[in-house]
């Protein structure tokens, strides 16, 4: 990242700027304050997010007196639907408002609609107007989700210079404490959230996540002198990749020199900060987005072979949680843990091993390949691919001694019955997918924000 000197000031950042549209010094801003700040705002929104969805069904089904079909129904089009709005408000950041003010405008967004979340809890149950508000509030969160999921790391990272070796190794490790946040918000939020919600009142189990996030928004101002934000695009990113790969199938299909050069006249707006080429007396943007492009579209291969992960990574939430079902959960006395509670070992395993990881393993590789992270990026994503393999060969063993158990005392046409097989059997597999998502996940989440930004 290129530097220029500013009249009375220290030297100032090119192309970047304090929230106020200001130019900021690099000692002054970002590192690892900057992101303290932005690592509070994600663990109280996910703390907020998984209070909220982990238990919603239960909700619906209850003081909504919906069915069980139209409630799981409604959770799906609503989940699908916070998927899917990120999309947008990636594009309205990057093109037109910036990730913070993003960030500030979606996060009171979502304290809205937390609040009259709560508020809807508190009304008549099984009245019209209080499904219409707990609808319009949900979905209120879903548009609020939109706007923090695809900003909130990604502007974390931003507060690391790639350019400086030291901010750059402080940025491999803020992905890591980053998953490690996560991780506590997975661990804490199901647990304490879904008691309160359960066995006191709903309003106090929505009011909670509001507070909380209420509180994490003035915290996130409060950091606002030391963030670093980057000037907008002056083209949409999309509009940018849609027309290079327009273009590149045009160049493939036709040979004519002066048909390209018309197309990238036409198609190519040039900006102060492009690179171009004096082509036939016209200035002419260079290849540089052709290459850009084909850049994106070969991170497809590693996108669609980490589909595999996905689904390898959705086991311990659904098929071990069934394995867990059917066994003897009494673990100390009359403790007796649920089946779905041991999905909060993968997160304390995480919480754990990230911090070995960062610590321990990292400047111990480090001194022996000289990477600054300790390892690349990809290599990193292999060893947790390669873990996650493992957890499944675990598993299976696991469910071939879960059914011969079953066949030997003779309750395999017995479901609801309990095996006498310990549950402390499922515990490795819960353990080692946690530790490949301290490779993998990690790896995944640095690897795409490297390649993009």
């Amino acid at each position: 990242m290129e530097s220029y000197p500013l009249l009375g000031n220290p030297v100032a950042m090119a192309g970047v700027l304090d929230y106020k549209g200001r130019p900021i010094t690099k000692r002054s801003s970002g590192r690892w304050v900057a992101a303290s700040f932005i690592l509070a705002m994600e663990i109280a929104e996910r703390v907020a997010y998984n209070g909220i969805v982990f238990n919603l069904i239960s909700y619906m089904t209850g003081p909504l007196g919906e069915s069980t079909v139209a409630a799981a129904s409604a959770v799906s089009v609503w989940s699908g639907v916070t998927l899917l709005l990120p999309i947008l408000g990636a594009l309205v950041a990057d093109s037109f408002l910036s990730r913070y003010r993003t960030i500030v405008i979606s996060s009171f967004l979502y304290v809205l609609g937390l609040g009259l979340l709560s508020l809807s809890a508190v009304l008549p149950n099984l009245t019209t107007f209080k499904s219409v508000l707990f609808y319009f509030s949900i979905y209120l969160v879903a548009i609020a989700e939109g706007g923090h999921r695809p900003c909130v790391q990604a502007f974390g990272a931003d507060q690391f210079d790639e350019t400086d070796e030291s901010e750059c190794i402080w940025r491999s490790s803020f992905f890591n404490w980053w998953i490690f946040g996560l991780a506590i918000a997975l661990t804490a939020s199901p647990i304490v959230l879904s008691y309160i919600q359960d066995n006191v009142n709903w309003a106090l189990g929505f009011g909670i996540p509001c507070l909380l996030l209420g509180s994490a928004l003035i915290v996130f101002l409060m950091g606002s002198r030391f963030y670093r934000c980057y000037t907008l695009k002056e083209t949409t990113p999309y509009g940018q990749v849609s027309r290079a790969f327009v273009n590149l199938v045009k160049r493939n299909l036709f040979s004519d020199a002066k048909s390209e050069a018309e197309v990238l006249v036409e198609h190519y707006p040039l900006s102060p900060t492009q690179p171009k080429l004096q082509r036939g007396g016209e200035d002419l943007m260079t290849e540089q987005m052709e290459l850009e492009t084909k850049s994106l579209l070969h991170l497809f291969p590693i996108w669609a072979t980490c589909l595999f992960y996905s689904i390898i990574n959705c086991q311990w939430e659904t098929f071990f949680t069934k394995q867990g079902a059917t066994l003897d959960r009494n673990i100390i006395s009359n403790f007796h843990i649920p089946a779905a509670g041991l999905q909060s070992l993968t997160n304390l395993s995480v919480t754990i091993l990230i911090v070995f990881y960062d610590r321990l393993a990292v400047p111990l590789t480090r001194n022996i390949t000289g990477i600054p992270s300790g390892i690349t990026m990809l290599q990193r994503i292999g060893i947790g691919l390669l873990l996650s393999v493992f957890v499944m060969v675990i598993s299976a063993l696991v469910e071939m001694k879960r059914l011969e158990t079953a066949i030997e005392f003779d309750l395999v046409d017995k479901p609801n019955s309990v095996l006498p097989m310990s549950i402390l059997w499922l515990f490795p597999q819960y353990i080692l997918m946690g530790l490949s998502a301290v490779f993998a996940t990690v790896g995944l989440q640095e690897f795409f924000y490297d390649q993009i930004n």
